[in-house]
């Protein structure tokens, strides 16, 4: 598997995210929306930083599944119920996905919406990844 991360000089820079992947491999792996669910099905944590750490960790936990890795994800959306809040809490966000996922990052997009499947979920991520 081979990602290329594409972050032209023209455009702004990239901050925790990449413009374009270019992806070669031979599995691709669709990674289903994940909330801050817990083991018996509930959402849990309190804020925007903590739903975010828990629901990327739920993805990460499919993707391992997959037998992949942080690094074979080519794209990731997340969509949120306040951009602004989002915005507020970046920093911190920006922290959790490097501390959880590391600096490779993929082509991403952040989605206000107005509400997620489950109510009191504030943020979902989901993905695609290319394995080898």
């Amino acid at each position: 598997m081979s990602l290329e991360r594409i972050n032209p000089g023209e455009l702004s820079p990239a901050t925790g995210f990449s413009h374009a992947v270019a992806a070669t491999g031979t599995r691709l792996v669709f990674l289903a929306g994940q909330t801050a669910l817990d083991g018996a099905g509930k959402v849990v944590g309190e804020g925007l930083p903590e739903q975010f750490e828990i629901a990327l960790a739920n993805l990460l936990t499919a993707l391992a599944a997959a037998g992949g890795t942080p690094a074979d994800l080519a794209r990731v959306t997340v969509y949120t119920v306040d951009v602004a809040a989002y915005r507020t809490h970046a920093a911190a966000l920006g922290r959790i996905w490097r501390r959880s996922a590391g600096r490779d990052y993929p082509a991403m997009a952040v989605i206000g919406v107005v509400r997620l499947w489950d109510e009191a979920a504030l943020v979902e991520l989901d993905g695609v990844a290319v394995l080898a």
